[in-house]
């Protein structure tokens, strides 16, 4: 059986088509520009290819509650040409098939979920580090959702002592975001992360932001993984800074064998990134059984 993956990204969005598995057998990226132009492209690129359902991880703010009259929608997204969006409209009116949705970053948690390094997990989170951050999370076995969904990237941060940086969040200045993404490296350092692998200093300082925003995480949601991705974690060697300034925050607190494994319960994503379009097609399964 083949189902259709959309991961709907702010700058491209990448169509798929795989199987039960969590193969992916072919894939294509289409920039993500206006709806007038990217939708007949994604449409037109779906609509031969005989899937059986689609899932569709997109950036948002979205409207998750399917009891709402714009559930399926893009809402208050910086994006302005896509705000008030019904994305998920638009692909049932064109494919005539389920259509199974979610954030961006709850499809990379469901992908590493079903086939990745928290299989077999009830409770886990994953953060994508890059242009902004943003968080996935299931509970129980479920995505969390709630009111609207997560939004744990900006979570007011600490300043370390001696910090003046006003962070570069317009929203919020100093939350996780703010002071750790991508763009906030690049305008606290007057260079992209990538080229600052070298500055002790730099990492040093990611590292003591993204520790408290888990130290936080751990004491909320209890988690039993919590899984790092996107552009600034490529920077491996924040990891075990990471890990340590995280135990150290937590202070003997929390008392878990997790905890006492600490270099497989905060990992990098373990998919090759491919695990947002591999959340995707777990998506369409799940429609798939729901409207059947």
């Amino acid at each position: 059986m083949l189902f259709g993956a959309l991961e709907a990204g702010g700058t491209k969005m990448v169509c798929a088509i795989g199987n039960e598995n969590g193969e992916i057998l072919e894939q294509k990226s289409i920039p993500t520009t206006t709806p007038e132009e990217t939708m007949p492209a994604i449409l037109e690129y779906f609509k031969d290819k005989e899937i059986s359902a689609i899932g569709v991880a997109c950036f948002g703010p979205i409207d998750l509650n399917k009891n709402s009259e714009t559930y399926g929608y893009i809402t208050s997204t910086p994006k302005i040409p896509w705000r008030n969006y019904n994305i998920v409209g638009a692909i049932k009116d064109a494919l005539k098939i389920p259509v199974g949705f979610d954030t961006d970053v709850n499809g990379s948690l469901l992908g590493e979920v079903t086939w990745g390094c928290a299989k077999g997990l009830t409770d886990a989170v994953y953060f994508t580090i890059g242009t902004g951050v943003g968080a996935g999370i299931m509970t129980n076995g479920k995505m969390l959702h709630g009111m609207l969904h997560p939004e744990a990237g900006h979570v007011k941060m600490v300043p370390r002592s001696g910090d003046t940086y006003k962070g570069k969040c317009p929203y919020h200045g100093t939350c996780f975001e703010g002071m750790a993404a991508g763009p906030a490296i690049e305008e606290r350092w007057g260079a992209k992360a990538i080229q600052l692998a070298d500055r002790e200093e730099v990492w040093d300082l990611e590292s003591y932001y993204i520790a408290q925003a888990l130290m936080g995480i751990v004491l909320t949601l209890s988690p039993q993984k919590i899984i790092l991705g996107g552009g600034v974690m490529h920077q491996k060697q924040l990891f075990p800074m990471i890990r340590e300034k995280m135990l150290k925050e937590l202070n003997g607190y929390i008392q878990a064998k997790e905890l006492a494994d600490i270099d497989n319960y905060i990992v990098p994503a373990s998919l090759n990134d491919d695990q947002g379009i591999m959340g995707c097609i777990k998506l369409a399964m799940d429609s798939l059984k729901e409207e059947n």
